[in-house]
């Protein structure tokens, strides 16, 4: 039986030892100290109980005396091999070396402890050398574990701690005591020679043993007890402090600014973030009370956060923006939060966190001017306009007006010269408007494009809209100088009231537009007020444009082909190839109707493939037919102008229908001229691959005649307006004749179209031009006629001869 208790002391005594590793480890300075005094005391009593109950547990066949001196020397040696192992342990983090170190000084103090105690027995003994060794080795092997497992476990923390406390103990336990009876079985006593060497005390073996066990395991459970309590109040500590820390880094280092208030409304406390938004020092801050803070308030702010100041200090929550003016003048928008300070169920104060918005708020106004205005022009916006206009619906007004407005020519600008030239225009536009408006209470908006929208206050009327409208007018038609020339536009208004010509803003707008669409069809660079008759010319278009998308998939449009003839002999030198629509209920749609809609709908390019395609198809078939090889003249559009690869695109359907490139003329305007810089590349590749270049429409344009002398340009058409009056005005005479001169001047062929009498015929030769193109000669006809008509008789002719 005392051999187990002999071993539970040994177990508790462990257990003891790891579990206030732990705490030497955390304590510093004095207290360190005292743990490690009071943790070797524990440690050597316990090793020196279990001890001194194994030997007390030995009974032999003579009574023993034991030499009282050297029983407290053991227990001596017991404590301060202890404090050595626990001094190794005791630090952070322990050296192998120090480890080593630590538990060949617990080993040696452990082994002096047990063989000084063996020594106190009064009692001859000897010593088996091989088992007195093996108990040294041991007490080392138990030494080294004892230190490691200390380490290891010495945090009481860890998931399962105490287990693994309680296992190593069991461990350490067995090791202690299987020193301790390795050692005493290396001992033979000579107890024939006990009677006579009886000197010290003789101790009672009946009751001492469980008397020293009882009172040294009472012993550790005290300190076990004080070791559980002393770690919870050091948690508890420990706790609050790494609360308060975390708290302290949370109010020191915080980008935001915290200010702490008591209820006498004085400043106790603020963080460096509140010195950097305010730009007030921190000794002004601490001599301060809150009040002091609101002369910095800007002034329109002022009243009230004074408010929200003093339901803070009355325990409310509060949540606000309002604005600082910094030290150095500078005004900063504050999101503030006061958040109230309770203790003991009492409000003693609030902190007041303030983070600076200045840039967010700059960004969220920013986007909500965005949201509402152009950024081009800086002009309100379409949601802008539909917002001012339905809430201009709402008040029920008598009548307003809405003016809808678009620049002519402006697609010719942005295609020729990029759309860099295109924005700059549109702000210019856009200044110029507002500038013959200004102080009238009107808002312009552009609604996207060269769209312009005008929303005009009710006080104004049928007469002040149509003078608007005129302003508008005159300001655009002066012209605008972009890339070092001067460029001509004009603007197309339409005009709609409300509720007369809509009740809602969507109609209202519709209306407009269709009024403004009505002047482009008149020619543009004008203004129109909104008729109910202009509704259905409008539905007319629509229907137009869906029927017109059919055509050019069908087979409902075709070409004529008007002959180019020259004057000396009455020779085709040529012919003009010329669209046309047979619609199936309509009949034949005029070009001047349906080519506007292809233009303004985007149609033009595929109507314009299809042309181009089918007048080189027709050349080529005429010319297997026998001939004559003369070219056919096809107008391009700008829209295929200015398509990337141009000239790929026209070499394609060349190949497509087998046309030589020299039987291909392309007419072009002077509007595409406008950016010589890229028209000249786009002609000189044509040119270069054999396709002749005609200038349409010579004169009516208002680009410099620079590009003349610059691009490869084969021809000059002069336009039929100037011809239209030759007999008569002696203007339009003296113009012909001068682009006739400079075109012969300048190597170029010159034609001129329109001539419908002999009088022009006889003008235009004594001028010496050569070639025409005219009713005077021939209408536009089918290929079937042209055929009948030209190509038979020359083909017979050229049989004859």
């Amino acid at each position: 039986m005392l051999v187990w208790f002999s071993y539970v002391v040994a177990v508790v005594a462990s257990y003891t030892v790891l579990d206030l590793v732990g705490r030497i480890g955390t304590a510093k300075g004095a207290s360190r100290w005292g743990w490690l005094l009071f943790g070797a005391a524990a440690m050597g009593l316990g090793i020196w109980s279990m001890h001194f109950v194994g030997m007390l547990a030995f009974s032999l066949s003579v009574s023993v005396a034991y030499d009282l001196d050297k029983v407290v020397l053991s227990v001596a040696a017991a404590i301060a091999a202890s404090f050595a192992g626990l001094f190794a342990v005791g630090r952070s983090r322990p050296s192998a070396r120090r480890l080593l170190a630590g538990g060949l000084l617990l080993a040696t103090g452990i082994s002096a402890m047990h063989y000084t105690g063996m020594a106190a027995m009064q009692i001859g003994i000897a010593y088996d050398p091989l088992l007195f060794a093996c108990s040294i080795l041991i007490a080392v092997a138990a030494s080294l574990a004892a230190l490691w497992l200390a380490f290891y476990l010495r945090r009481g923390d860890e998931r399962g701690g105490v287990w693994k406390k309680l296992g190593a103990s069991l461990i350490m336990g067995a090791a202690v005591a299987g020193m301790h009876y390795t050692g005493m079985r290396a001992a033979r006593f000579e107890t024939d020679a006990a009677p006579h060497a009886v000197r010290g005390i003789v101790l009672n073996h009946t009751f001492l043993p469980y008397v020293i066990a009882g009172g040294t395991l009472f012993t550790l459970g005290l300190s076990l007890f004080g070791i559980y309590i002393s770690n919870r109040l050091s948690r508890q500590d420990s706790e609050l402090q790494q609360s308060e820390n975390w708290y302290k880094s949370l109010f020191d280092n915080n980008q935001d600014a915290i200010i702490s208030i008591d209820t006498s409304r004085r400043i106790t406390g603020f963080n460096a973030a509140a010195t950097e938004v305010t730009g007030l020092s921190g000794e002004w801050l601490r001599s301060r009370g809150i009040d002091d803070l609101l002369p910095h308030i800007a002034e329109e702010e002022r009243e009230r956060t004074r408010e929200h100041f003093r339901r803070s200090l009355g325990g409310e929550a509060q949540s606000y923006q309002t604005a600082f003016v910094h030290r150095d003048g500078r005004r900063i928008e504050l999101s503030v939060v006061h958040v109230p300070v309770v203790q003991d169920e009492g409000i003693v104060g609030s902190y007041m966190i303030a983070k600076d918005v200045t840039e967010e708020k700059a960004a969220k106004e920013r986007i909500q001017y965005l949201a509402f205005h152009d950024e081009l022009t800086g002009l309100p916006n379409r949601r802008m306009l539909n917002r001012s206009l339905a809430e201009l619906i709402e008040g029920r007004p008598d009548r307003f007006s809405v003016m809808v407005m678009d620049m002519d020519r402006f697609k010719l600008i942005n295609d020729s010269l990029g759309h860099t030239y295109g924005d700059q225009f549109l702000q210019e536009v856009g200044k110029r408007i507002v500038a013959c408006l200004e102080d009238e209470r009107v808002t312009l908006a552009r609604m996207g494009g060269d769209e312009f929208t005008l929303l005009c206050d009710g006080r104004y009327g049928k007469d002040e809209a149509e003078r608007f409208a005129k302003r508008i007018i005159a300001a655009v038609g002066v012209p605008f100088r972009l890339k070092e020339n001067d460029f001509y536009v004009t603007a197309s208004i339409g005009i709609a009231f409300y509720p007369q010509d809509g009740e809602d803003a969507v109609q209202l707008l519709k209306n407009a537009d269709t009024a403004m669409y009505e002047v482009k069809k008149n020619g543009k660079n004008g203004y129109q007020f909104y008729t109910g008759e202009l509704n259905a010319q409008l539905q007319h278009k629509i229907e137009l444009e869906v029927e017109l998308r059919q055509a050019i998939g069908g087979d409902q449009l075709y070409l004529d082909y008007q002959p180019q003839i020259r004057t000396g002999d009455g020779g085709m030198i040529g012919v003009e190839a010329l669209v046309r629509w047979r619609h199936p209920s309509r009949g034949v749609v005029s070009p001047g109707v349906f080519i506007p809609i292809a233009e303004e709908t985007g149609m033009i390019y595929e109507l314009g493939t299809w042309v181009l395609r089918e007048a080189c198809r027709q050349m080529k078939t005429w010319h297997d037919a026998g001939g004559p090889l003369i070219t056919v003249s096809v107008n391009l559009s700008s829209q295929q102008f200015h398509q990337p690869n141009l000239t790929q695109y026209i070499k394609n359907i060349l190949e497509e229908t087998g046309l030589a490139p020299q039987y291909l003329e392309l007419e072009i305007t002077e509007s595409m001229m406008m950016d010589a810089s890229v028209s000249i590349g786009i002609l000189n590749e044509l040119t270069d691959y054999g396709i002749r270049i005609s200038l349409d429409d010579f004169g009516t344009g208002y680009s410099s005649l620079s590009y003349l002398k610059l691009l490869p340009i084969h021809k000059l058409k002069i336009d039929r307006s100037f011809i239209r009056d030759i007999t008569v005005n002696r203007n339009d005479k003296a113009i012909v004749a001068t682009i006739i001169s400079m075109a012969q001047h300048l190597n170029m062929d010159v034609i001129a179209e329109g001539i419908e009498t002999k009088e022009q015929l006889d003008i235009l030769t004594d001028n010496d031009c050569e070639k025409i193109q005219g009713y005077y000669y021939s209408r536009p006809l089918p290929p079937a006629e042209v055929e009948r008509t030209f190509f038979a008789p020359m083909r017979g002719a050229a049989l004859r001869g």
